[in-house]
């Protein structure tokens, strides 16, 4: 996507949650692409970044405890009122089109998605109250990556709105160490796992290890756990956990963050195998952009010697709302050995729970 000029702000309108912190006032805007090194400033920063390469990154003035007890209600749209960028007959179509793609060698995996949306407008002239729906989520369906980014539309510096409940680590950077934890298999319970849900996980945690390899000490990536199974509300996944140390190079570089990106974006997980080559499938197949949908969303931390610490989480069970339209992303991995209509039925499970909470 074009890149809008980089900006900033001072004073601007904003809130961003994760992991316990509460930030409010944005003091600073940049796009990462056009302003690499922007992390540089130390800070308390949010980070919201779009599947097709934008990704912006938000400066908070303070930081403090969690507030989501004060959230107000949610008021979401009606159950009946969303509709999906691709229906059952077209996406059974698009899993049989990368079974072709597989069979030709095109891709080992490609992970096959559809935006779910339904109309949302303001209400005397606000937007919709992300921290509402923040709540509703985490009452209903808590996560370990659970957070959002609110910067209205109509403020100084670009906006954000955006409210997930990730299970999913895209990177943990710490001490000059960077993890990565992909998720590849979903099922209702731990006996619907499947050799098939194996084997796509074991190829993206390979994938991700090359990832990682590009911006860490040659021998120093290793696979810390593999196949482990991690339950939510109403489904489970295989989870596997790559670790690495950073080259000294990456470790102490102002862009330290964007090159991490720039090595592994996007997520491996929701792209496919080989990850060029899954993407160019996608942007066949998938007739709308997925935005901060599988994506990246979090927050990153530079003290005042330049050390980095960050969590970003990939944007998977994640809402986001612009232009009077609340979206939701779903979508699965498929392979040659995918059934169209199992993997039609795991975008509904991914879906059904969190949509189910977000409408009225």
């Amino acid at each position: 996507m074009p890149s809008r000029p980089s900006s900033r702000a001072y004073g601007a309108p904003g809130v961003a949650w994760f992991a316990g912190r509460h930030a409010t006032g944005v003091v600073e805007h940049a796009d990462l692409r056009a302003r690499p090194d922007a992390l540089a400033t130390p800070g308390w920063w949010a980070l919201v970044g779009e599947f097709e390469g934008r990704v912006d990154a938000w400066r908070f003035a303070r930081v403090g405890q969690d507030t989501s007890g004060t959230a107000g209600p949610w008021r979401g749209p009606a159950r009946d009122a969303w509709t999906s960028s691709l229906d059952r007959d077209a996406y059974l179509a698009a899993v049989q089109r990368v079974r072709g793609h597989v069979r030709e060698g095109v891709v080992y995996q490609a992970n096959v998605c559809r935006v779910l949306a339904a109309r949302l407008p303001r209400t005397d002239g606000r937007e919709p109250d992300a921290r509402a729906l923040a709540a509703r989520l985490v009452a209903g369906n808590p996560a370990p990556y659970a957070g959002g980014v609110h910067v209205p539309a109509d403020g100084p510096v670009p906006g954000a709105w955006v409210v997930t409940a990730s299970p999913e680590l895209y990177l943990r950077v710490r001490d000059g160490v960077v993890e990565s934890g992909p998720i590849k298999g979903t099922a209702p319970t731990v006996r619907g796992l499947t050799g098939k849900d194996r084997a796509e996980n074991v190829m993206i945690t390979d994938l991700v290890r090359n990832d990682l390899q590009r911006v860490c000490v040659p021998g120093t990536v290793r696979v810390t756990d593999l196949l482990a199974t991690q339950h939510h509300p109403g489904l489970v996944h295989l989870v596997s956990t790559v670790a690495g140390d950073l080259t000294p190079d990456v470790r102490d570089a102002p862009d330290a963050l964007t090159r991490v990106l720039d090595a592994t974006y996007p997520p491996g997980s929701v792209s496919g195998a080989p990850k060029s080559s899954a993407l160019r499938v996608i942007a066949e197949l998938e007739p709308v952009p997925r935005g901060p949908y599988c994506g990246l969303v979090g927050w990153a931390h530079v003290d005042v010697d330049g050390r980095l610490t960050a969590e970003l989480a990939v944007g998977i069970r994640t809402f986001w709302w612009a232009d009077d339209v609340l979206r939701f992303g779903t979508g699965a991995g498929i392979t040659w050995s995918s059934d169209a209509a199992q993997e039609w039925a795991e975008t509904e499970l991914k879906a059904a729970r969190l949509v189910a909470l977000a409408s009225r």
